[in-house]
């Protein structure tokens, strides 16, 4: 999970996972909305699950599910430098026996056909584009099986050119949780809930600690354009999302697979 790498450049991916893998989450989200996620999407405390948490980043949402539920998880990034961090949580809350780590990039992930009760994915799904992900990670779920996934989306019915313009370009599937529930329907889930992510899980969760540690980033790269251009690209993304809140957010869509 990295917000913002898919419209990133091979070369700056080293300078982006510096700057992201010292905060505790690498999109928007928060412990109140993932337990939301969890009960809504009917998970048991009690009941053994075979999880994957795909595009885990440094495991917010893979140590709050091994805390909550009585689950073997599978975490995959395709980062190994995030892996890393996950680990060395996991191990310090000794959680380390619930988790399993993989690197892996979500396109070929090593999964066997009907594997998981669970797939969960908390803002990373984009990076692989939402329909091809809901289709493709169909094939690892059992019949019944729960898909919860975060994904950006409209909350409005039009919004500013600006906003428009920018998120088209950063991401072209980006659309309103109508459409996605639709594309749901017609790829073989039946969706059972959605909701909305609301502002501090941006702000406070996500962009206020990745803002705290630009002063640090660019001290130490003070001479390169790249790191100046990764900060410069992250503060437009933090301005517009300050001005056109209202607009878009993160939607959590929550589908059981059809069991035919």
């Amino acid at each position: 999970m990295l917000h913002g790498a898919r419209a990133a450049q091979m070369d700056d991916l080293e300078y982006l996972v510096e700057l992201h893998k010292g905060t505790r989450r690498q999109g928007p989200g928060g412990e109140a909305e993932t337990a939301r996620a969890i009960e809504l999407a009917g998970l048991s405390a009690s009941a053994a699950l075979n999880v994957a948490d795909i595009g885990c980043g440094t495991g917010a949402s893979t140590l709050q599910l091994a805390r909550s539920l009585n689950a073997s998880i599978t975490a995959v990034d395709f980062l190994p430098e995030f892996i890393e961090v996950l680990e060395r949580r996991a191990e310090n809350e000794k959680l380390g026996h619930k988790i399993r780590t993989l690197a892996a990039s979500m396109e070929k992930l090593p999964f066997a056909d009907n594997e998981y009760d669970v797939i969960w994915s908390e803002g990373a799904i984009y990076n692989i584009g939402f329909a091809r992900g809901v289709r493709e990670w169909k094939r690892y779920l059992k019949p019944g099986g729960t898909l919860v996934v975060s994904e950006i989306t409209w909350t409005t019915g039009s919004r500013p050119e600006e906003l428009e313009q920018y998120w088209k370009s950063a991401y072209p599937e980006i659309d309103t949780a109508s459409a996605k529930l639709s594309l749901l329907e017609t790829s073989g889930y039946h969706p059972l809930a959605y909701f909305v992510l609301p502002r501090h899980c941006w702000l406070n969760n996500y962009y206020r600690p990745l803002q705290a540690r630009f002063p640090g980033f660019l001290e130490q790269h003070a001479q390169d354009e790249k790191a100046r251009s990764i900060v410069a690209a992250e503060k437009e993304e933090i301005a517009l999302y300050e001005k056109y809140h209202a607009f878009y957010s993160y939607g959590v869509y929550i589908a059981r697979k059809i069991a035919l």
